[in-house]
């Protein structure tokens, strides 16, 4: 029982007339107070006060709970002793208090309740407004805890560096995700917050940090770091470390009489404890990282169960607090650490200055630069294996100055020049998804584009961003599919979960845009760049077959419904997605050659994928990513063409007559494949594929060593030639054949130019054949036989013949013309350069016969 005021008196429970009343719900009336033995005159002595008679009777609730001991003394008139009349109007008139006590007191618990929800909202809405500093957020906490409380000292101590905590978090996962073993199953439990962080010990806790807000001095001077004797004062007693190495809370109302803490007087302000409330601070692991505590409640008042529960709600919303503001922290240091690595990264992935200074060079040299006719960039058959590198880096500038581009958005030339560096500096040497796949889309795209109606359908700004996307579509690509991502965990696959490297094939063209000199939309206006970006995130994202299958229905029901207004932006915006697949599958359109170079090489980076899944991650591939069933590589194109490439380009070609060759293309091919499965013949992969530069790869391999010399002709009209054979890839070997000089004339008749030079070969050592099925089924088995290889012309002169050979075919036949009418011309020089230029030279076999004295080069040809 307490009295507010000046002077307090307390009666313990059950103890006095009053404690007595309290605990057995009885009515006490004595006529003489000083003869009862449960009177206390204490209270007299201090108030000068005599007691004759009390009537003391308990108010209860109307679940007949004890509210509290109503007492009246000495009544003024008769014997001075309450009558039985006095009890019965006394206990009437209780009742009436009891139930406006118990009235009050639900009303001050709703106004409580109230008032506790607000202050719990505003440390909510404080954690997420205030996430600059730990420092802020805590001190914001402790002055609405001191507020709700009513106390005159709040104080937090952290319990360790809560900056090392998340370091050593951070650390420890990122170790985790690089000694990722993918020898094991990707685990599918997500990584535990907790790991790396050192659980706290039950003895010796060091508080790194520790927040101290006295009422009414600094509240609203902000947050201000106790002086070294204040901290010193606050750690003296132990309570703080108590509670921290044991998670107990502690309720203290009088702690002069617990013999476990020392207590006594600040020296610098003589505060004093007298009643404390202490209690743990819990992180999202249940671990504690730090100890609220409050002294001394107004008015000499005590902390109650209330108030326990009240703190106990701040100290959580401190965790949280606590562990937010960290969190944010460390994101902003990891953006940061970020920015700088995206500065190193764009600084290394831009072009050289030396390099953009020589193809500006090249450009302003207009007979440097390859016309766009000459080199094929007007037909869909373009074939860019005959071309070196620097050749598809001037096809690329080329084809954005044939489209006028550069004229139109006043681009600068050294701009463009550096962005097309930049951007096949950024493809990475994979089998296939390189540099010459994004310059052969990119060739395709412009095709459509400069045929009608297509040229006047799409905007400047729309053709300027499809070339782009075009060109960028695939931009460091690891040559894995979106699946494989998702199944190795990769930081991408956690990234983005649908289009996962087409998201990151669009970031990544606009990192080296936002390089600087790399911008080649930086003369758009506003409405144009917004445009742009936009048109090159949707055809970048276009490109996945995920989203192909979605929007191929609604376009063929379009296309053939023949009222179609394609100028509206919706039906636009789906053909810009049909086309940009059309060009990314537009390889399957190619000549045959060339259609079987660039399927070898997809199935060749195809199968990587499958050898990693099985492997590595324990783990049966897909059909068209087994190495197992590369005999099945014809059939599986079939299925390919069925089900991607026929139905959009059969549509395209009926709908715009000027795509037919597309589907021309496309159609002869699978008749190919078909032919090939219904045979059964093996397609030879490469082993090993130079994924640096295909192009590259293709022209060296294309050529003979000079020290491979034939030999000397024979008496008996039997000549050794070592020349060079070719499988479907289009890979050499060296290997001796005895060839019959007239077996070889009498069949010289028989030569077509639909046969290999292999089957010409072939043919000649056996003049007895003359079906094609038994050349064929000769050829699988000298392909046995054989043991393949790559051979490179270590050579200059080498090199320069089979440069001369890709580039100049008609300069390379009249050189050998020549060469057969030189009678003193040794055949084996002869016969050597014809092997070394015939595989890029298909129009040598319209080289008149009677210009060519030798049997054997006419055997070549």
């Amino acid at each position: 029982m307490n009295a507010t005021g000046s002077h307090e008196i307390r009666v313990p429970f059950g103890c006095g007339i009053v404690g007595h009343v309290a605990k057995t719900k009885e009515t006490v009336n004595i006529r003489n107070a000083y003869e009862d033995p449960r009177f206390n005159r204490t209270v007299d002595q201090r108030t000068g006060y005599h007691t004759h008679s009390i009537l003391a009777m308990p108010i209860c609730s109307a679940d007949d709970e004890v509210l509290g001991v109503a007492q009246i003394i000495n009544k003024a008139t008769g014997g001075h002793e309450f009558t039985d009349k006095d009890e019965e109007v006394f206990r009437n008139y209780l009742t009436f208090c009891g139930i406006s006590i118990a009235n009050a007191q639900m009303f001050e618990m709703s106004i409580t309740e109230y008032k506790r929800n607000q202050i719990l909202l505003q440390l909510a809405r404080n954690i997420f407004e205030e996430q600059t500093s730990v420092d802020k957020v805590v001190h914001k906490i402790m002055k609405d805890a001191q507020d709700l409380l009513k106390c005159e000292r709040c104080s937090v101590f952290l319990t360790e560096d809560l900056h090392e905590q998340f370091s050593l978090l951070f650390e420890s996962q990122r170790r985790r995700r690089q000694s990722l073993d993918l020898s094991a199953h990707p685990s599918t439990e997500p990584p535990r917050l907790s790991a790396g962080i050192p659980k706290t010990s039950a003895q010796g806790v060091d508080f790194s940090k520790i927040f101290d807000l006295v009422s009414g001095n600094d509240a609203d001077k902000g947050v201000q770091s106790p002086s070294a004797s204040t901290v010193a004062w606050l750690l003296e007693s132990g309570l703080a470390k108590h509670v921290a190495s044991t998670g107990e809370v502690l309720n203290l109302q009088n702690t002069g009489e617990d013999s476990r803490f020392q207590f006594t007087e600040e020296a610098e302000t003589g505060f004093r404890i007298k009643s404390a409330l202490c209690l743990p601070i819990y992180n999202r692991e249940r671990k504690i990282i730090g100890v609220a505590q409050l002294l001394n409640k107004h008015n000499n008042e005590l902390f109650d169960e209330n108030d326990e529960g009240m703190f106990e709600a701040f100290a959580i919303f401190c965790g949280l607090g606590i562990h937010h503001t960290q969190m944010y922290e460390n994101v902003c240091r990891l953006m940061s650490k970020q920015k700088v690595a995206l500065e190193v990264l764009s600084y290394h992935a831009t072009a050289r200055e030396e390099d953009v200074g020589k193809l500006l060079s090249t450009i302003s040299q207009t007979a440097q630069m390859p016309a766009a006719t000459k080199i094929g960039l007007y037909d869909f058959r373009f074939n860019d294996f005959v071309m070196s590198e620097d050749e598809t880096i001037q096809g690329a500038v080329r084809l954005f100055l044939e489209c006028d581009l550069v004229n139109k958005f006043r681009v600068p030339y050294d701009v463009l020049c550096r962005w097309v560096l930049s951007v096949k500096k950024n493809y990475r040497p994979v089998t296939y998804h390189n540099w010459r796949h994004a310059f052969n889309v990119t060739q395709t795209m412009f095709v459509i584009l400069k045929t009608a109606p297509f040229s006047s359908m799409f905007s400047d700004v729309e053709i300027f961003a499809m070339m782009t996307a075009s060109l960028c579509h695939d931009l460091d690509h690891r040559g894995t599919n979106n699946a494989f991502q998702s199944k190795i965990e990769s930081p991408l696959g956690r990234l983005y979960s649908t289009s996962t490297m087409e998201h990151h094939h669009f970031d990544h063209s606009i990192m080296i845009m936002n390089s600087e000199g790399n911008n080649i939309f930086q003369s758009l206006s506003d409405e144009d760049y917004r445009q742009a970006m936009s048109i090159l995130e949707d055809s970048i994202l276009s490109t996945d077959l995920a989203l192909y299958f979605k929007k191929r229905g609604s376009f063929i029901s379009r296309a053939q419904g023949g009222a179609t207004d394609w100028t509206v932006e919706d039906n636009k915006s789906l053909l810009r997605a049909m086309m940009m697949t059309a060009c990314d599958v537009s390889a399957i359109c190619k000549p045959w050659e060339v259609q079987k170079k660039v399927a070898e090489l997809v199935y060749s980076e195809f199968f990587q994928q499958g050898d990693i899944e099985r492997t590595k991650l324990h783990q049966k591939p897909i059909d068209i990513m087994d190495r197992e069933k590369k005999d099945e590589l014809p059939k599986m194109q079939v299925g390919f063409i069925d089900s991607i490439c026929m139905p959009l380009y059969k549509v395209m070609a009926e709908k715009w007559p000027s795509l037919h060759p597309l589907y021309e293309g496309c159609r002869t091919n699978r008749d190919h494949w078909q032919a090939l499965s219904q045979q059964k013949t093996t397609i030879v992969l490469p082993e090993q594929t130079d994924t640096t530069s295909t192009g590259k790869r293709l022209a060296s391999t294309s050529s003979t060593d000079d020290n491979h010399s034939e030999t000397s002709t024979s008496d008996t009209g039997h000549s050794t030639i070592q020349t060079s054979e070719i499988n479907l890839s289009g890979k050499l070997a060296v290997s001796s054949r005895e060839c019959s000089t007239t077996d070889i004339v009498d069949k010289s008749a028989d030569f077509t130019s639909k046969k290999t030079p292999l089957e010409h070969l072939i043919l000649a050592n056996k003049p007895k054949v003359a079906q094609d099925t038994d050349i064929q089924r000769i050829c699988e088995e000298k392909r046995k036989e054989i043991s393949w290889k790559r051979y490179t012309p270590a050579d200059s002169k080498g090199q320069r013949i089979v440069q001369e050979a890709a580039l100049k075919p008609r300069h390379a036949r009249e050189e050998i013309v020549s060469h057969g009418q030189r009678t003193s011309s040794q055949p084996q020089q002869l016969c050597k350069k014809i092997s070394r230029i015939s595989l890029h030279c298909t129009d040598l076999e319209d080289v008149p016969r009677e210009h060519i004295h030798n049997s054997r080069v006419c055997a070549i040809l």
